[in-house]
């Protein structure tokens, strides 16, 4: 008999989560089941709901960790770094971790703000956009439009790769991408 090692539920919340980012990615908070996000991290659905009591807050969760995530990934670029510098990096972390490198964050994120017809997801995401743009302010001290510019940026990179616009260009998502290549460190 094979002896199987007994995970924490600090481990198997991190693997839920992992498990939900997967899923409300791709079929948002209304057209995932918690049964699906069960199965995909390996428990079952009752010991999900001991740990986040519903899929409402499971999603929540989730979303805090995105944002919590995409913090952490602006902090690291950033580290030493002030002024357009620092927006060069995180920028640069960003298409590459995120819109290049990992599609169910990005999808993630996009359900996410779809899901803000919900008061408390609409305000957990706005707390969690706010550090963002506190950090971006602070670490790069440039004026509010330049630190505007970047997450507009960042929006418009998020709506072209939601639509695989970014890998596979045509003619008019070659020309926004050229033109924020000009506008943009």
């Amino acid at each position: 008999m094979v002896a199987t090692e007994r995970k924490t539920a600090e481990v198997r919340r991190e693997e839920i989560l992992a498990a939900a980012l997967e899923e409300f990615g791709e079929h948002g908070l209304h057209g995932t089941s918690t049964d699906s996000i069960a199965r995909r991290a390996g428990v079952s659905q009752p010991y999900l709901f001991r740990l986040f009591g519903t899929k409402r807050e499971l999603f929540k969760a989730t979303a805090a960790r995105c944002l919590r995530e995409t913090l952490e990934m602006f902090q690291r670029a950033a580290e030493g770094k002030r002024g357009e510098e620092a927006l060069q990096a995180m920028g640069e972390a960003y298409k590459n971790e995120l819109i290049l490198g990992d599609r169910a964050r990005l999808r993630a994120q996009m359900q996410t703000y779809a899901a803000c017809d919900d008061p408390e997801i609409s305000q957990l995401v706005r707390d969690g956009y706010g550090d963002l743009v506190a950090y971006v302010q602070r670490v790069s001290g440039l004026p509010a439009e330049r630190v505007a510019r970047f997450f507009a940026t960042g929006m418009l990179l998020n709506v072209l790769a939601s639509m695989h616009a970014v890998e596979n260009p045509d003619p008019w998502s070659q020309q926004l991408l050229e033109g924020i290549g000009k506008t943009e460190p």
